[in-house]
């Protein structure tokens, strides 16, 4: 018997449905217009996003894959060259310095709140270190004043991986806006998300953001008539218009989010439940809200059987995926990031959970934590 999914992960309708008519109506103007490719549309949507995110420049492209692959690009990193991030993250993180020929520097992150730890960045360190790149998981920004202060003192650039964190702020700074570049992605589950796969690098240096554009354009500032090779990382004008309607909700969207995690905090007092942490200076977008739990994957058994979808980020550390199997990294090198791997469960959070839903997932949770 097929379980009915009572509270689902994800409600994207439920974001739609106040949009649908605004939305209908960008598209239509895109598909009048018949400029699908760069054009109006791209330069309003890079303008007023760079305007809420505080950098001088925003360049759409085509992911937040392609972002991380371009910012790296711009930057000249390739083979011979090393890039410390996080063992624990998304796959692209990783995947995109393999991809220019260089090397993933894995280090371990804090078990507290999941990002880089910054003194193993610093024992990292070595001579062919390119770049330090930090990932905001679930929506909470990295240490990044130790951070930025080991890159100064070994005279490397950081890159952001905000993919996750479009709004989150540390001391006051937005997510993207700390380092040389901040790296974004509005895959339909952000928090701010596109009707298909979309991103934006944004940056304070001119010279490098005149490098990004020309790079996600085939290289070429003059059509046919190519300076570098680049690739095709531009966003559809189509992407840019339903995100300049989204745009606006953003701040409201992530203040649902915000009130959300609140409840569960009080739902899950004094449980035996390892809460998401917000440290004192930033503020978490909780693009995801992920619990730790003892014997994970029953309780995420328990929950499915109740209807309520959860999800796993992530259950395989990099060190451990056979892809990086070269790095020569073994089982128990990276600590922090395996617990996290094996205790961490991701619950609905998106801003029109109702307190029903919210209640029943809590009660689940709870069921399955006493029933150990």
């Amino acid at each position: 018997m097929t379980v009915k999914t009572t509270v689902p992960l994800l409600d994207l309708q439920a974001q739609y449905r106040p949009l649908r008519d605004e939305i209908l109506a960008a598209l239509t103007r895109i598909c009048d217009s018949q400029r699908f490719i760069l054009g109006p549309e791209v330069d309003a949507f890079e303008r007023e996003i760079a305007a809420q995110l505080g950098v001088r420049d925003a360049i759409g492209v085509s992911s937040g894959t392609d972002a991380l692959l371009v910012a790296m690009m711009a930057l000249g990193i390739g083979p011979g060259d090393e890039v410390i991030t996080s063992t624990y993250s998304f796959f692209a993180t990783a995947g995109c310095v393999a991809r220019l020929g260089a090397t993933p520097r894995l280090v371990d992150i804090d078990l507290q709140t999941c990002n880089l730890d910054p003194e193993a960045v610093r024992l990292a360190i070595t001579p062919r270190t390119k770049a330090i790149m930090p990932v905001h998981l679930y929506g909470l920004c990295a240490d990044m004043d130790p951070l930025l202060a080991i890159a100064s003192e070994a005279g490397v650039p950081v890159i952001e991986d905000a993919c996750q964190a479009i709004g989150a702020t540390y001391r006051g700074r937005q997510a993207g806006a700390m380092g040389v570049a901040g790296c974004f992605s509005f895959f339909p589950s952000k928090n701010l998300g596109a009707f298909g796969d979309a991103g934006l690098v944004t940056t304070n240096d001119a010279g490098l953001a005149r490098q990004i554009r020309l790079l996600r354009n085939h290289g070429a500032a003059e059509r046919y008539y190519h300076q570098q090779v680049g690739g095709n990382f531009r966003i559809d004008a189509l992407q840019a218009a339903i995100l300049r309607v989204k745009r606006p909700h953003l701040a409201q969207w992530t203040a649902m989010r915000r009130r959300n995690a609140e409840r569960y905090r009080t739902l899950f007092e004094n449980a035996a439940v390892v809460l998401p942490v917000e440290p004192e200076g930033r503020f978490h977008i909780y693009n995801q809200f992920v619990i730790r739990v003892a014997d994970r994957d029953r309780v995420r058994a328990h929950l499915a059987d109740r209807g309520i979808a959860t999800e796993i980020y992530y259950p395989v550390p990099f060190h451990l995926q056979e892809c990086f199997a070269g790095l020569g990294h073994h089982r128990g090198d990276f600590p922090a990031s395996e617990e996290a791997a094996s205790s961490t469960l991701a619950l609905p959070i998106y801003g029109e959970l109702t307190e029903d839903q919210q209640e029943a997932v809590a009660s689940a949770v709870l069921e399955a934590v006493a029933a150990r």
